[in-house]
């Protein structure tokens, strides 16, 4: 075998290697905390990736459902059809551990596409802010300052119900997620602007940059060439934090009743309901999805704090 042929194969073996020297997995490494958060978290939305093959029961089929079944105690069997729930089931016979399975789903999408748009708005008009400067600096930053004077649970009603007034009724139901994701992505857009505008000011005076703009290159290619990828290292720890919020956030609004619809219940919406039945000793049915929410968020906000550190060059 010639050594071109032994190339292909090298390389993947090389950037593993690579990355297990990296700083930033021996910083990962070297944190039990984050450790810990990652195996959550993965194994969180792993569950939730996988919840159509391995939950033990589809919540959310009414042929399926059985009312006889209402309010079973966690690790117990019904008393009238037989069936097992570990923990246990909710008011309409639905399997809690399967709600939460297929609820996890819906929350974990609204917030990662919200925090996707998010990103991708604020970083944009970061980099034109920053970048141009003078008017459309001031614009940009004013909107950013006026939004930011306001809690994103708000600005995220205020949009939802805009968009819920504007919309047909009969669409309402069917475009609620697409809504939801829009709200909260528009609600929280500020804080990539605000931080990308400041790394573009300092990006833009390096010499890099003057040479760019000498040879004649575009203005957009210079954003995205040349200064996108040296900024981009806060915006993943802005990110990551943010997707715990925007999970927060989704189960928030679900909880107040303007969320997901009820056909596609997320772990908001199942908090709400299992709230309804918490003095009356049916504690299992709001427990197990807070603890989850409660669990998911926390995990993915541990790593973005260690991420954080683990990209700040004074603490190496």
């Amino acid at each position: 075998m010639s050594t071109e042929d032994m190339i292909p194969s090298a390389r993947p073996a090389g950037r593993l290697r690579q990355f297990l020297d990296s700083d930033i997995f021996y910083s990962w490494k070297r944190s039990p905390v984050t450790i810990i958060a990652t195996l959550v978290a993965f194994s969180l939305i792993l569950m939730a990736i996988l919840a159509p093959w391995i939950a033990p029961y589809n919540p959310f089929n009414p042929a399926s459902l059985n009312l006889m079944d209402g309010f079973t105690p966690p690790a117990s069997e019904s008393a009238f059809t037989g069936n097992y729930f570990v923990m246990g089931a909710d008011n309409q016979g639905r399997d809690v551990l399967s709600t939460i399975m297929y609820g996890s789903r819906v929350s974990l999408l609204v917030g990662f596409l919200a925090t996707m748009f998010a990103m991708t708005l604020g970083v944009g008009l970061g980099l034109v802010a920053g970048y141009n400067g003078g008017t459309i600096d001031a614009v940009i930053m004013r909107v950013a300052d006026i939004q930011l004077s306001f809690p994103a649970i708000l600005i995220a009603l205020l949009i939802f119900g805009i968009a819920r007034g504007v919309i047909p009724p009969s669409q309402q139901e069917s475009m609620a997620i697409y809504v939801l994701i829009f709200a909260i992505g528009l609600s929280n857009w500020a804080q990539f602007a605000r931080t990308v505008r400041g790394a573009t000011m300092v990006e833009r005076e390096k010499d890099y940059v003057s040479a760019a703009r000498i040879m004649g290159v575009h203005p957009i290619l210079i954003l995205i060439r040349h200064i996108l990828p040296n900024v981009m290292g806060p915006v993943l720890v802005i990110g990551t934090i943010g997707l715990a919020l925007a999970i927060i956030e989704e189960a928030t609004l679900s909880f107040l009743g303007v969320g997901v619809p009820p056909t596609q219940p997320s772990l908001g919406t199942l908090i709400r309901i299992g709230q309804q039945y918490l003095f009356s000793g049916e504690w299992w049915i709001l427990f197990f999805p807070a603890v989850t929410l409660v669990l998911l968020a926390l995990s993915v906000n541990l790593l973005g704090d260690w991420l954080r550190d683990a990209l700040n060059p004074k603490l190496r």
